[in-house]
């Protein structure tokens, strides 16, 4: 009765009685629904070998209460302070005892996923064994991860064996035959004109027999003839020392000469082929002939050869038209093409010029001092 008569008297408080009412009874709700994220924990990636469907994200999920089954329900009595927060793991399920080592992670994409938010400060690297990688430089100093050990004597003993003398040296008798030069030349009123240098070898890597021999022919004459007979010790890798005999057959019914020679055989850098031999004859007249030739391949099979020899002498000697001094320089150079390596024909261009005592002879004689000419002949070797 007294209510009917405060609510005929005062409507406007009757009013504001109601709205605070329904304010208390709804404001539990309102703050459970917006004020969990303060004490929420913060959200923890989801495990990258197993990584979870997309879902809307529920802060309540695990702890939502059921649903009110009358809008009358009182959510201030509510506890929110006995609910565990810190065990719940938002939008991923508790997989504290799943067992991961039988799934296949190689089929799992990794290349989508974000690993900037991971607090790696709290694992132990210490504890982790990392093999050193390429990319992992060890300061100068430090000591290799496996020390190589150290060399000993037994180790040398077994990699170097004690050698015999000479046992790398092949014994067996081998043998070498070449006609370095067989060519001609038009000589002009003296016809053609060839000539000829043949050298060979026979014997082992160490000791070999040497037989050398040069020569001349035009018109039907011989000019000069020469044949050596050297026997050959190794001396150094690509070097023989040689000593033996020249003679000299005489050109136009002239005296022969017979020499002991004494020389050096071998390959000099850059691959010069060189030849030197000292000559002493007799009445103590002493010679010196050098040679040098050098290959150039402008193909396997397409080789120029370069050549220069020259020989001097202490003594005049007019019998065999020899003057002291520089006696003769030659130079040449001959383009071969080897259809086989034991047979090349070739084509070139000689010059030859004789100097001092040796010029004077061949001008009483009406003889060249200095010639040019053009050859073509054959190499040949077996």
């Amino acid at each position: 009765m007294n209510a009917m008569i405060l609510s005929s008297r005062h409507p406007l408080a009757i009013g504001l009685a109601s709205a605070l009412s329904l304010a208390a009874g709804f404001a539990p709700v309102w703050a459970q629904e917006t004020d969990h994220t303060a004490h929420h924990p913060a959200a923890k990636p989801a495990p990258a070998a197993t990584p979870a469907p997309a879902k809307p994200d529920d802060p309540h999920a695990g702890h939502q209460p059921t649903p009110p089954a009358k809008s009358s329900d009182d959510h201030g009595t509510m506890d929110h302070a006995s609910m565990d927060h810190g065990a719940m793991k938002q939008g991923a399920a508790d997989t504290t005892g799943d067992d991961h080592s039988t799934m296949d992670h190689s089929r799992m994409d990794h290349s989508s996923m974000d690993s900037s938010g991971m607090d790696h400060a709290g694992m132990d690297h210490a504890s982790m064994d990392h093999q050193p990688g390429a990319s992992q430089d060890l300061p100068a100093t430090a000591e290799p991860h496996e020390p190589i050990p150290a060399i000993t004597a037994a180790d040398r003993a077994a990699a170097f064996q004690d050698l015999d003398a000479h046992v790398i040296h092949g014994e067996s008798i081998n043998s070498y035959w070449s006609l370095d030069r067989l060519e001609a030349w038009d000589a002009d009123e003296d016809g053609t004109g060839i000539a000829w240098e043949a050298k060979a070898w026979v014997g082992s890597d160490l000791n070999r027999l040497w037989l050398r021999s040069e020569g001349e022919r035009a018109s039907g004459s011989t000019e000069s003839a020469d044949v050596e007979v050297l026997y050959g010790r190794a001396i150094a890798p690509w070097w023989d020392a040689v000593a033996g005999v020249r003679h000299d057959f005489g050109s136009d019914g002239g005296p022969s000469r017979t020499y002991a020679a004494l020389g050096v055989i071998g390959l000099a850098p850059y691959k010069f082929e060189v030849e030197a031999t000292a000559y002493v004859g007799e009445s103590g007249q002493v010679g010196l002939g050098a040679e040098a030739e050098y290959e150039m391949l402008f193909t396997n099979r397409l080789i120029g050869q370069w050549l220069i020899e020259g020989e001097a002498w202490s003594k005049d000697d007019p019998a065999v038209g020899i003057g002291s001094g520089l006696s003769k320089v030659e130079a040449g150079f001959r383009l071969r093409y080897e259809f086989h390596r034991q047979f090349a024909p070739y084509v070139g261009v000689v010059w030859e010029r004789a100097y001092g005592g040796t010029a004077d002879f061949r001008r009483a004689e009406s003889g060249d001092v200095d010639d040019t000419r053009i050859v073509a002949g054959v190499r040949i070797w077996f």
